[in-house]
């Protein structure tokens, strides 16, 4: 009879411990998403009106630009994709791919999610040695650091191998929550997808805010958001 009380007073603990480790990954992927929409809504109101991490939106800029004749508008819609593209690469070379026994937070997407936040911090140089007030060179310089860098945050995500999981490219997520809410499913069932889009509006939301009125502090939210994550990723890699 002890035998049960054992195993369970065993399994009680170790589950516990699991489902704070995924709610506290959970934290810190919503946190990511919040660097993406900043991000995005920079680029797009003050870094050559491109996007850095919605590659669809710039396929649509770059077709737009195509019958136009903008040149300005291909240059750095065009540019952003391959950027974020090159990036991509970058992080799926650093943070592998899942694998078997992974943790919930692996050492490697520490170390690719510390390469964005040094290409962030380049970026966020220049912003502030321009006074928040890049010219058109600068700008498309300083868009293709950030594509590159949410291009690394894109591929780095999925070494979670958590399926639907993205802090970028987010149409799909929007139409997986969609789809379970339309067939019955409850809400706490995609709570955490909608975690994430809300996470994605309120950058947007407040990289918008920051850079029409106190573009100086911009940087700021993207490097305070993205350095908190690599800090509490860094130390759950490291207890484990």
């Amino acid at each position: 009879m002890p035998a049960p009380s054992t195993a369970a007073s065993t399994t009680a603990p170790a589950t516990a411990s699991s489902a704070a480790s995924a709610r506290l990954r959970q934290t810190l992927v919503v946190t990511l998403a919040v660097v993406s929409g900043a991000t995005d809504a920079i680029g797009l109101l003050a870094l050559g009106g491109a996007f850095t991490s919605v590659m669809t939106g710039n396929m649509v800029l770059l077709g737009v630009a195509a019958s136009s004749a903008d040149g300005a508008l291909a240059a750095s819609s065009g540019l952003a994709i391959l950027a974020f593209c090159a990036g991509a690469a970058l992080g799926a070379r650093l943070a592998g791919v899942p694998v078997g026994g992974d943790p919930v937070w692996p050492r490697s997407v520490t170390v690719a999610l510390g390469v964005e936040f040094a290409l962030f911090a380049a970026y966020a140089a220049g912003w502030w040695i321009t006074g928040g007030d890049p010219g058109r060179g600068l700008a498309l310089v300083l868009l293709l650091c950030t594509a590159i860098g949410l291009g690394i945050q894109s591929s780095t995500v999925q070494r979670f191998g958590v399926s639907g999981m993205s802090t970028t490219y987010l149409t799909g997520t929007l139409t997986t929550v969609v789809i379970r809410l339309a067939t019955g499913r409850g809400v706490r069932e995609v709570w955490h997808s909608i975690e994430i889009l809300l996470g994605l509006i309120a950058g947007a939301a407040a990289g918008a805010l920051l850079v029409l009125h106190l573009p100086l502090v911009a940087p700021v939210l993207q490097l305070g958001a993205l350095g908190a994550v690599v800090l509490v990723g860094g130390l759950v890699a490291q207890r484990r």
